[in-house]
């Protein structure tokens, strides 16, 4: 049965985290096996088999060393001088009772070691799988998302994983087979009084472990919402740094971390306190079984019918018993806990792609070799975010293989929506999108966007080195290929002036360079990519004059030869566009070259004319 959020592309991260309770721990066991028991691994299902085998001989060997104590005591009892000479009956089950604990403590041992590599791996699958998934979910979905609550989300799921890898199969299970023998140990050495008493015990302590663990589950959750809450604002605002400062708002700004941090708080303490009394239950119902073994066993004692090893060995197997039924209440806490942790990764794998390749997509040619090849073609696109929030509304147009198109526009009117369809970032509602003829949603996702190259209007760089940034464009491409690119982005020698050139580091997301700087290494990661198609999306639009005319020629450098959609807001960018397109309201309200819109006189005349004032009264305001 699929969760709510899987039927659902368009679920927030916000959104899974406020639905954890709608998957039950039994569902979230059942998707964490196949983890534990890999198909296909024969390796790891071996050390699964070999771990389990090693579980039941250390347990074997457990519920063995009350029996040989229990012997060694009434030998002693019976013979008390017999230690002085040679190796005696009681010597022999003193030294069989220490190799008992010893081979009980190597067996453990010996399974965690065998195991760990399949819990490690199955650890590291999940993760991985996660990141995989969050990069294939549709741009709507990270429109969306909450950074820091996410990432907290799916930090606390791979721990969470971990733990209950470590704890429900080899914790849980083995605590279960002890209790079972040791019942069974006690009803075929004694009577089924010991047996009923140690089951009565046991039943009582898990009922009230598990009611106790449920009731604190919720707290638990609410910790986790207010930790991701926490989490969320203290990154938002780091992020956003410059902000804060800009409006002087740092306190405002503590203040609502430090609310968020108060409410976890008080979720904490209401957890320490519910574990205190559920520790508090379990030793209480642990110690009246104890009493009431030890009391129906020195009455035996008593009557004669049961000797001196006999009663301690009673006692011992009840205080044996305790350690792992009060583990196993850890235990149990500990996996309710993971699993609740878990809950909105699993929600997260649970979210269907918005956007997917077909079965029988095919691949489009990656680089430019064909110099006829790059045509891009919008036939009658309809689109909307929401059904009651249309953004285009028939739009067509054609680019020839190398020619330039730009599309203009006021804010609002769907330019850049054209090139997050041309990306495939989401799917026309009506009408097609193809490059070279093929509708782009039969093509592969990985050899569009490998066709295409994006210089965006907000570039976004790596906290890496500007070598990383621009190679980015091509993993594994050589310093040679580097440099080329960065010259003609016009962007080398201002790195060769630079203390550490290439080696130098560009902060949180590019902050230490400039617009133009992030810009240039932009373009030149794109020249490196060597699309076929090129998407500039307001590449200028936030630079000065001076700068957008440097950047200016390294783009003609860049769209030379290649299919080029721009997307411009100063109209003086895109004179020499071979067919400029005027958006209006979602549909195209003209067309033309410059020449022949400015002879129109249309809505295109009207913004050239606006503009040009706007930059001359900025000019006499400059003098």
């Amino acid at each position: 049965m699929r969760s709510r959020l899987a039927a659902a592309p368009d679920a927030t991260a916000s959104a899974i985290l406020k639905v954890e309770q709608e998957r039950s721990p039994a569902r979230t066991l059942i998707t964490l096996l196949p983890y534990l028991w890999p198909q296909g691994d024969l390796v790891a299902r071996t050390r699964v088999v070999a771990a389990v085998i090693l579980l039941i001989a250390a347990k074997l060997a457990i519920v063995l060393v009350p029996v040989v104590y229990g012997m060694a005591v009434d030998a002693l009892v019976a013979q008390p001088g017999m230690l002085s000479g040679a190796l005696t009956v009681p010597l022999a089950l003193i030294v069989g009772y220490g190799l008992l604990r010893a081979a009980g403590a190597a067996f453990g041992e010996l399974r965690d070691a065998v195991i760990a590599a399949v819990q490690q791996r199955a650890a590291r699958k999940i993760a991985f799988q996660s990141f995989v998934h969050m990069h294939a979910l549709s741009l709507r979905f990270h429109l969306d998302r909450q950074t820091g609550g996410l990432s907290r989300a799916i930090e606390r799921g791979s721990l969470g994983v971990q733990l209950v890898l470590r704890l429900a199969v080899f914790n849980v299970v083995p605590t279960i087979l002890e209790v079972v023998m040791v019942t069974g140990v006690m009803w075929w050495m004694f009577d089924w009084r010991f047996a009923a008493i140690i089951v009565f015990a046991m039943v009582g302590y898990l009922l009230f472990t598990f009611t106790c663990s449920n009731w604190r589950v919720k707290i638990r959750r609410t910790m986790n919402e207010m930790d991701s809450q926490a989490q969320t604002r203290a990154i938002d605002s780091l992020l956003n740094f410059e902000t804060v400062k800009y409006f002087g708002n740092e306190a405002h700004e503590s203040r609502r971390f430090d609310e968020a941090l108060a409410r976890y708080e008080r979720a904490a303490v209401m957890s320490q306190i519910s574990l205190n009394m559920l520790n508090l239950g379990q030793a209480t119902i642990i110690a009246l079984g104890l009493a009431v073994i030890m009391l129906l066993a020195a009455g035996e004692v008593a009557a004669g019918t049961m000797t001196v090893g006999a009663f301690v060995l009673a006692n011992t197997y009840l205080i044996q018993l305790y350690q792992p039924l009060n583990m196993l209440g850890v235990v149990y806490r500990e996996i309710r806990q993971g699993l609740v942790d878990m809950e909105a990764l699993f929600h997260l794998l649970d979210i269907n792609a918005e956007i997917t390749d077909r079965p029988d997509a095919v691949v489009l040619p990656t680089h430019l070799k064909d110099r006829a090849a790059g045509e891009v073609v919008f036939e009658d696109v309809h689109f909307d975010y929401r059904p009651d929030r249309k953004i285009l509304k028939g739009v067509s147009f054609r680019v020839p293989p190398g020619g330039k198109l730009a599309i203009v526009g006021p804010t609002g009117a769907g330019k850049s929506t054209i090139s997050r369809l041309l990306f495939r970032f989401y799917d026309v509602t009506t009408g097609a999108v193809r490059i070279d003829g093929q509708d782009i949603r039969g093509v592969t996702q990985e050899s569009l966007r490998t066709t295409i190259g994006v210089v965006p209007q907000d570039t976004v760089l790596f906290n890496d080195t500007i070598r990383y940034n621009i190679a980015y464009g091509r993993p594994g491409a050589t310093q040679d290929e580097v440099e080329t690119a960065a010259k003609l982005a016009q962007v080398h020698d201002f790195v060769l002036r630079l203390p550490e050139g290439y080696d130098t580091r560009v902060g949180e997301r590019g902050l230490k360079l400039s617009g133009g700087e992030k810009q240039r290494v932009a373009i030149a990661r794109t020249i490196l990519k060597d699309p076929r198609i090129l998407i500039l999306d307001e590449a200028t639009s936030a630079l000065d004059t001076s700068t957008e005319q440097d950047i200016q020629t390294a783009l003609r450098s860049l769209a030379s030869h290649r299919t080029t959609v721009v997307i411009a807001h100063r109209l003086s960018t895109v004179v020499d566009a071979d067919e400029i397109i005027v958006l209006q309201d979602g549909q195209v309200a003209e067309r033309g070259t410059h020449a022949w819109l400015l002879a129109r006189d249309g809505l295109y005349a009207h913004m050239w004319a606006l503009q040009a004032e706007q930059t001359a009264s900025a000019d006499i305001a400059a003098d």
